[in-house]
């Protein structure tokens, strides 16, 4: 496919350099192209010579510098229709010597006009598989919907006023750099993006029952459009909380995309639920944890002060007895 769009290119090129050249010498040399055509000695030819001169060189520079070559393949096939039907009416009116050599240049401004019009069709083709391709690109993005629960050994007004101090956000959830509280409905959120960027967005909580229930949205124009909703259950213990979240993104189409969609993970439902955990461990021990298996946490993204799993010393075993 690439192959084929070059030699479109190329085509489309070579029309344009054809085009400078019969534009120079159409206004450099008008009677001599008067005598070879076959076209007679008098004014209204030479001025009709030099003004297909000078739309020659309209042309050329169309083809030679304007990325919409294809607009510029289709005005030269309209400049050759225009010049064919002056030529049928030249020869109509001519005889003789003049009648063949009209009849001659009649038949080379045919060929070149079979190969503009192929070149145009397929600048034209091409164009459209390319909008085709984008589209299906973009079909990849999508709508995207991540759930998980966990259940964390604290009761549910703790944990729904942990959450609800939106600054608190970032303490656990992977993709967040920074959560700012502007309002009391309102925060504006930044995240980490592939390739080192980061997108941004503003948010609402668009419905809330304190202690129970929080939904949030993006507003304007977000770089991800998402939402989200979390619950906070009792859990049958009496003591604990079941927290279940729901969160959905519009993903954006095309290799952003794919980009984003591979920056969720293979599975994407998996890195909220490591948010949860992370959510789970900071209530319950005040800090992230991790295991001795990975030391440095997730160490390219670093993003977690965590300190390592491992058996209290015998200092913080006394002191725990102790208490």
């Amino acid at each position: 496919m690439k192959a084929r769009q070059d030699e479109v290119q190329r085509r489309g090129r070579g029309l344009g350099w054809m085009s400078l050249g019969l534009g120079v010498t159409q206004l450099a040399a008008t009677d001599a192209v008067r005598r070879i055509s076959g076209v007679d000695d008098s004014a209204t030819s030479r001025a009709v010579v030099q003004l297909v001169g000078a739309r020659e060189l309209v042309h050329a520079a169309g083809l030679l510098t304007s990325r919409r070559k294809g607009i510029w393949t289709w005005t030269r096939v309209l400049g050759d229709a225009m010049d064919l039907a002056a030529l049928g009416i030249a020869i109509a009116h001519r005889c003789g010597r003049r009648r063949r050599r009209l009849v001659g240049v009649t038949g080379a401004i045919i060929g070149i006009t079979v190969v503009d019009l192929l070149t145009a069709a397929q600048v034209t083709r091409s164009k459209e598989v390319g909008s085709v391709r984008a589209a299906r690109g973009a079909r990849r993005g999508g709508f995207m919907e991540l759930t998980a629960t966990t259940t964390i050994r604290k009761p549910p007004p703790q944990v729904y006023a942990f959450w609800r101090d939106l600054d608190n956000l970032p303490t656990f959830m992977a993709h967040l750099r920074e959560v700012r509280t502007t309002g009391d409905r309102t925060s504006h959120w930044s995240a980490s993006a592939p390739f080192g960027k980061h997108v941004e967005w503003d948010a609402e909580i668009v419905d809330e029952v304190t202690g129970e229930r929080i939904a949030w949205r993006s507003t304007g124009n977000a770089d991800v459009p998402n939402s989200g909703t979390v619950q906070f259950v009792p859990a049958p213990d009496g003591v604990s909380t079941e927290v279940h979240v729901v969160m959905s993104y519009d993903i954006p189409g095309g290799a952003v995309g794919k980009a984003v969609a591979k920056y969720f993970g293979e599975e994407p439902h998996q890195q909220l639920d490591d948010d949860l955990r992370r959510l789970k461990q900071v209530l319950e021990t005040g800090q992230v944890v991790r295991s001795e298996g990975a030391p440095w946490g997730k160490r390219a993204r670093k993003e977690f002060p965590q300190r390592p799993a491992q058996p209290l010393s015998d200092s913080e075993f006394a002191k725990g007895a102790d208490a």
